[in-house]
């Protein structure tokens, strides 16, 4: 099975893809993660990461795409993969649905983790002080929030205007949450 998890932050994406890794026997790639690996291990594009980063500048969805092509030309992938982070806007949605069908792996689902602002606010904050952290204060939590509702919309209703869309309830429990989640996705494994 192939899918993106959309979410924002604090939805529990993380937690709940690694997961629906276990369960999915599938890798988890978070984009986050493969860019500091490449940069950490000095590839090409993780030097070119390097240096925009050291600008402050973010790195381009042309790095991002090149790094995720990589990743996916990985022989673990052939089952599938759960990508997280990515992506985050229409460009990027676009450029990785070219990919995805130039390689022979097309999108499964898209799956949103619906959870209130409200209740996100609480869990970054929660997260903040175990972790003591000053910068996410809950102005700071909800202006990032913002900033990823309006980048994000398009590209959720881009999958909902391909028929892979899919949104499930990210409030509750882990292992409820969880549940959800495999349900939504069991009539996908039946036939991906």
């Amino acid at each position: 099975m192939r899918l993106v998890l959309l979410g924002p932050p604090g939805s529990g994406k993380g937690t709940q893809a690694a997961r629906l890794k276990e369960h999915l026997q599938v890798p988890h790639i978070s984009t986050g993660d493969l860019l500091r690996a490449e940069v950490a291990a000095g590839t090409t594009l993780g030097v070119q990461a390097r240096e925009v980063m050291a600008r402050g500048d973010f790195v381009s969805d042309e790095i991002l795409l090149g790094m995720l092509e990589d990743r996916l030309a990985r022989p673990d992938v052939g089952n599938g993969f759960i990508l997280d982070g990515y992506p985050r806007n229409l460009v990027q949605a676009d450029a990785l649905a070219t990919l995805l069908h130039r390689i022979g792996q097309p999108m499964d689902y898209a799956v949103q983790l619906e959870v209130p602002t409200e209740l996100l606010v609480e869990r970054i904050a929660g997260r903040a002080a175990a972790e003591d952290r000053a910068d996410d204060t809950p102005e700071i939590v909800r202006n990032r929030l913002d900033k990823y509702t309006s980048q994000t919309a398009p590209v959720i209703d881009y999958y909902r205007q391909h028929g892979q869309l899919t949104v499930v309830n990210g409030v509750g429990s882990l292992d409820e949450v969880f549940i959800r989640l495999i349900e939504a996705l069991s009539p996908a494994k039946e036939i991906g």
